[in-house]
């Protein structure tokens, strides 16, 4: 299971992607350009003390990652967007399922659209346009890492 963010704008939220991946120990790929500087060390600081534990792969472009996610046959490519048709709590996840999430402030374009294998949505209410990238990004690896019984093990130091 991988988390994909397609070009970020928000730097607090590649922080917070680098954490959620981290903690459930999800690989993460960065498709650039993102609408802020990225290097080794802006990616440090974003981490936090979450950096050691990280699997963050970043892509030059859309090109270099697409190539990168199908040389792995098994992976599918899942688009989480506003323009789907299928809610993604219907949807059967597999274990290489790559979960792409799309820019904060424009999703992604048409070209993305076409090389997805699947487009999931979120249900909300009406009245809200969309939630945040990263709420998005949790609700939709739980549910697949739930389905796939990809969770972490933790062991409960208390017992």
């Amino acid at each position: 299971m991988r988390l994909a963010l397609y070009q970020p704008d928000i730097p607090q939220n590649l922080g917070a992607a680098i954490r959620l991946t981290a903690a459930l120990e999800v690989g993460l790929d960065i498709i650039e350009p993102c609408g802020f500087p990225l290097n080794d060390k802006a990616i440090r600081r974003a981490a936090m003390d979450y950096g050691g534990c990280a699997i963050v792969s970043h892509h030059a472009g859309w090109g270099d990652f697409l190539t990168s996610i199908r040389a792995n046959p098994a992976a599918r490519l899942i688009l989480f967007t506003t323009r789907a048709a299928s809610p993604y709590c219907d949807f059967a996840f597999l274990p290489q399922d790559v979960l792409l999430m799309g820019r904060e402030s424009a999703g992604v374009p048409d070209e993305v659209h076409a090389h997805a294998d699947h487009r999931l949505f979120i249900p909300i209410s009406a009245r809200a346009r969309s939630i945040n990238v990263i709420a998005a990004a949790a609700m939709g690896l739980g549910e697949a890492l739930r389905q796939t019984s990809g969770f972490p093990h933790r062991l409960n130091p208390t017992a």
